[in-house]
């Protein structure tokens, strides 16, 4: 056998910063570690494994903590930045790693930012999906979110609550995720939901009815399979990143304001966090503060889910990034070779 399908995965379980984490992976060869969002698991990320491994590197990707066969700690404080950023240093001292390639999305996304200017010398490379680099708010997250709140239905603002969300989540999750997934794509403009008024709806009840599985961009065993986690132990896990955003905030406020790593941006020309989430001019922003941006491509017809809407497209920039980071790395090495 050859290409992708030759390259065999397997999953296991790692001890790290306290917990025990659910890691997939795939390959041999330099790492390369993909960390999901919310509401995902490791699985979001199965197709890129597959390309990247047979790419001659070595994929990882875990249940995030809360998510899927990882611990879920009880108190939302266990969800930080700090915490599951050394969720990942362990990971990579696990494998005996220095330092690692991090691909990152939504919440995932976040995570490497602020791990980047945690722990740069443990980081070869960024790349980001969707989500770019902002700085840091002058007011916590969670009153920004309570008077964009007032307006309209939002859901940063309804996930801060623990209790309402947990519960109604977990009563329909193949039904939520269905809702979300769909209005997350390209197939759906997302900010339809902001017609609805805060008071008396639930995530349910503004999101939009999903079209019946297979989609031209998942799979219906796909789908089966990232919905029977969420079947088996709810959304709590998850939502609890939502609920530590605020300690983020505070903990983050000595660091610097500019990350230094080399980092890709990939984005979809439909998506949430670029089209309201990311402020005014998000791709400026990027420009201003990440000092060693290499790339950033805008991937037409796709939303949030970019790895999954256009994932040839997505696998095919992955795999350039990273021969790109190394031909420059040994560019450099030659050049420091030659240097007198």
């Amino acid at each position: 056998m050859t290409g992708e399908a030759a390259v065999r995965l397997s999953t296991g379980f790692v001890r790290t910063n306290g917990i025990r984490l659910h890691v997939a992976q795939q390959g041999a060869g330099d790492p390369v570690v993909f960390c999901h969002g919310f509401p995902h698991t490791w699985y979001i990320w199965h197709r890129q494994m597959a390309a990247v491994a047979a790419a001659g590197y070595r994929a990882i990707a875990p249940d995030m903590r809360g998510y899927g066969r990882s611990d879920a700690p009880e108190d939302p404080a266990a969800y930080t930045n700090v915490e599951a950023g050394a969720d990942l240093l362990g990971l990579l001292d696990e494998i005996g790693a220095e330092r690692a390639v991090f691909v990152g999305l939504d919440f995932g996304a976040a995570l490497l930012w602020e791990l980047a200017r945690r722990a740069p010398e443990r980081i070869r490379a960024l790349i980001v999906l969707n989500n770019p680099y902002a700085p840091r708010t002058t007011r916590k997250p969670s009153e920004l979110w309570a008077m964009a709140a007032r307006r309209h239905f939002l859901h940063l603002d309804y996930f801060q609550r623990p209790g309402p969300a947990d519960a109604e989540l977990a009563d329909r999750p193949r039904d939520f995720l269905a809702r979300l997934y769909y209005a997350l794509s390209a197939d759906y403009d997302y900010f339809d939901i902001w017609r609805f008024p805060p008071e008396g709806n639930g995530y349910l009840d503004v999101l939009p009815t999903a079209p019946p599985l297979p989609w031209p961009w998942l799979a219906k065993t796909e789908f089966d399979t990232l919905a029977a986690e969420f079947v088996r132990t709810g959304f709590t896990g998850g939502l609890n990143w939502y609920r530590a955003i605020d300690r983020n905030w505070e903990s983050s406020a000595g660091l610097p304001a500019t990350v230094a790593t080399p980092t890709f941006f990939l984005y979809g020309a439909r998506d949430l966090d670029m089209a309201g989430f990311s402020g005014r001019d998000p791709l400026t922003t990027l420009r201003t503060h990440v000092t060693d941006l290499r790339a950033v491509t805008r991937i037409a017809r796709a939303g949030h889910l970019v790895q999954l809407e256009r994932t040839d497209q997505v696998n095919g920039l992955l795999l350039a990034h990273l021969g790109a980071l190394t031909r420059t790395e040994r560019s450099a090495a030659t050049a420091r070779r030659a240097t007198p």
